[in-house]
């Protein structure tokens, strides 16, 4: 394990040394887990959380579809409804409330993708990755489903809020829109929780979901108009599981694919190039040896 002295200035213009000390990496199997609730509890937490995610944010791409029907509005297409500041408001709002909500139970992960990059930087087991995995799987099943239930008729009619690649693109353009904006969220949310920042700014204090929300945001303003914007595996697949069409399967696989590219440099990059993982555990070793 390495250590760091963190100097913080101080009120008087005085200084004083932090220790700072590195968590121990998460085990890659961790059978114990299984026989504690709070895994349970957990992994219940990640599925109820993005049950809602995609109740609120689907239903908010379909009512700014029908709001902007010319055959149903007089309106203004251009002037109705809450467009796509409004919708990547939606998905980026939601990531601040529920992160903020279950971060304390489950870590507030809330897609694949980034459990997926907290596995890769050795932040969870793999017994916890693939639990949490289909927990938001299921849960964006549901949450879709709810929204179908609902509205039957519109969320057939208005694509179901089914990530697409959108015409005048590639399949190239599209994946690489997934693996950057995936990227984006995931180093924000290294950042925002590395524990190393409690000592070495500890006068800027950081509210770790409001930075990952507004990463959702900004990323969902950029690739919209690209992909409809995933970045998160469970929430395209729920839609698509739930809208089922051609369309929506057959680019799929760029919703999976470039979230985990981007997940995995995300985390490559903070852990072993901002944070020098291997560097320190080498330095540990032969301090050791």
């Amino acid at each position: 394990m390495t250590k760091d002295i963190e100097t913080a200035e101080q009120h008087g213009g005085e200084f004083s040394a932090k220790d700072y000390h590195d968590p121990p990496p998460a085990p890659l199997i961790d059978a114990e887990e299984l026989t504690k609730w709070s895994f349970y509890r957990a992994v219940i937490a990640e599925f109820i959380a993005t049950l809602l995610f995609l109740y609120v944010t689907v239903l908010t791409v379909i009512g700014y579809k029908v709001q902007t029907d010319p055959a149903k509005n007089t309106v203004d297409p251009d002037c109705g409804g809450v467009g796509i500041l409004g919708i990547a408001w939606a998905f980026g709002g939601m990531i601040f409330i529920l992160v903020y909500c279950i971060a304390g139970i489950s870590g507030g992960h809330i897609n694949p993708a980034v459990t997926f990059g907290l596995f890769v930087g050795r932040k969870v087991s793999l017994i916890r990755a693939l639990m949490y995995m289909v927990a938001q799987c299921l849960g964006a099943i549901c949450g879709c489903g709810l929204v179908k239930a609902f509205q039957k008729t519109y969320y057939n009619n208005y694509g179901g809020g089914a990530n697409e690649l959108q015409p005048g693109f590639n399949k190239g353009t599209g994946l690489g829109a997934e693996i950057i904006g995936t990227f984006v969220l995931v180093y924000t949310v290294f950042a925002a929780t590395d524990p190393k920042r409690n000592a070495r700014d500890s006068h800027v204090p950081v509210l770790a979901p409001l930075p990952i929300g507004f990463a959702v945001f900004m990323v969902h303003l950029a690739t919209i108009p690209v992909t409809g914007t995933g970045i998160n595996p469970a929430r395209s697949f729920g839609a698509a599981v739930i809208y089922n069409k051609e369309k929506a399967w057959d680019d799929q696989w760029i919703f999976w694919v470039g979230p985990f590219i981007g997940a995995a440099a995300a985390a490559f990059y903070h852990q072993y190039i901002l944070r020098a993982a291997a560097i320190k555990a080498l330095g540990s070793f032969r301090s050791n040896a």
